[in-house]
C-alpha cells in the first residue's frame, strides 16, 4: 500500500512555530490570542512563499510593505480585513520579525518601521449658526429643568467644552461675571486634568446666571449638596448619558433632522470661530488639542488675547 505524502514543512514555517511556542510559554500569551497569530502569520507566510522567499532572512521591507498594503482590499488572496484586524497582522508580523532578529536568526528587521494602518477619523459635522439657534431656543422653559438644559447647551456651545468637561464642573469652578475687558474667563479641566481657561460669551453667562439663581437651589434641595454645576432632577450630578438624552430631545423639538450630539456642538463652535476670522492655533487652544509641535506657540496665547479674538470671532460672544 502507498504511502501517502505529507508536505514537509519549509524553514518559513518552523520560524513561525519557534515564534508562536516563544508567544505562548515565554510570553504566557492567551489560546485564543496565540491561535489568531498563527491565523495572521499563516498568511504573511503565504505571501512571502508566493513572493518566492523560502525564508524570513529573504524577506524585505518592500515585502512586509506590500503585505501590509494588501490587507484592506485581500490582494494577497486572503479576505480583505478591517482596519482593526489589519493592525493585528501588523503586529504579529512585527513580533515575529522582531523574535527572529533577537534571536539571531535573521541579521535584521525589515519591519522594524512598518506600522499599522491607522483608522481614519471622521469629525462630526457642524450644524449652521441659525440650527444652533434653533437648538438653543427650543430649551427655553421655565422650569428648573428647563433652564438648566438652557445653561448646559449654551454653555456647551460658548466654551467649545467636552461633555465630559462640562458635567465635571463644580460651582467653585466658575464665574459668571463680565468685566469691561469682554467675555468672562471659565476654567475647564481637560484630558489629563490639563487646565486651561475658556471665555463664556454673554449669552452663556446669562443663561448659566439665571440657571445658577432661578434653577439649581430648587434642584439642589433635592439632593445631598453635591457642589456639581450641573444637576439632575433629583438634585445629583448630571451624567454625560442623561445631558446627551437632553440635547437629542431638544434637537427633535427644534426640528432638527440631522443627527446632533454634545461633541457637534464643540465642532460647530470650532468651525463657527473659525470662519468669524479666528486664528486655528487660538480655536486649538479653546478646545484644549495641545500637541509637541504646537505648545510653544500656545504660551504666547494669553487670555486677553482669548478674549479679544472670540469676542470677535464667535456668535454669540456679545449680545
Amino acid at each position: 500500500m502507498a504511502e501517502t505524502s505529507v508536505p514537509q514543512a519549509t524553514a518559513l514555517d518552523r520560524q513561525v512555530g519557534d515564534y508562536l511556542q516563544h508567544m505562548r510559554v515565554e510570553r504566557g500569551l492567551a489560546a485564543n490570542t496565540v491561535a489568531a497569530y498563527r491565523r495572521d502569520l499563516s498568511r504573511y507566510a503565504t505571501y512571502l512563499r508566493a513572493a518566492g522567499c523560502g525564508g524570513a532572512a529573504d524577506a524585505t521591507r518592500h515585502h512586509v510593505t506590500a503585505f501590509v498594503q494588501s490587507l484592506p482590499d485581500g490582494t494577497d488572496g486572503g479576505a480583505p480585513l478591517t482596519v482593526r484586524s489589519a493592525a493585528r497582522t501588523v503586529v504579529a508580523v512585527r513580533g515575529f520579525h522582531k523574535f527572529l532578529a533577537l534571536e539571531g536568526i535573521t541579521t535584521t528587521n525589515p519591519a522594524s518601521d512598518v506600522h499599522p494602518p491607522m483608522a481614519g477619523k471622521r469629525l462630526p459635522k457642524a450644524i449652521s449658526v441659525g440650527e444652533v439657534t434653533q437648538i438653543l431656543e427650543a430649551a427655553s422653559a421655565d422650569t428648573p429643568t428647563g433652564l438648566r438644559d438652557r445653561a448646559l447647551l449654551e454653555f456647551l456651545y460658548s466654551t467649545g467644552a467636552r461633555i465630559s468637561e462640562a458635567v465635571g464642573l463644580d460651582v467653585d469652578d466658575i464665574s459668571v461675571a463680565v468685566d469691561e475687558s469682554g467675555p468672562a474667563i471659565v476654567r475647564l479641566f481637560g484630558k489629563g486634568s490639563k487646565e486651561r481657561m475658556v471665555p463664556l460669551g454673554s449669552f452663556g453667562a446669562r443663561a448659566l446666571e439665571n440657571y445658577l439663581v432661578r434653577a439649581r437651589p430648587l434642584l439642589a434641595a433635592k439632593g445631598k449638596g453635591t457642589p456639581a454645576l450641573f444637576l439632575n432632577a433629583r438634585g445629583g450630578r448630571i451624567s454625560r448619558q442623561s445631558a446627551w438624552t437632553i440635547l437629542k430631545s431638544v434637537a427633535e423639538r427644534a426640528n432638527i433632522t440631522k443627527d446632533v450630539s454634545p461633541h457637534t456642538l464643540r465642532h460647530s463652535f470650532a468651525t463657527h470661530l473659525l470662519e468669524g476670522g479666528a486664528d486655528v492655533r487660538v480655536v486649538q487652544e479653546l478646545l484644549g488639542h495641545a500637541s509637541v509641535t504646537t505648545t510653544q506657540v500656545y504660551t504666547l496665547v494669553t487670555a486677553d488675547t482669548l478674549r479679544e479674538i472670540y469676542a470677535a470671532a464667535h456668535p454669540r460672544a456679545l449680545g
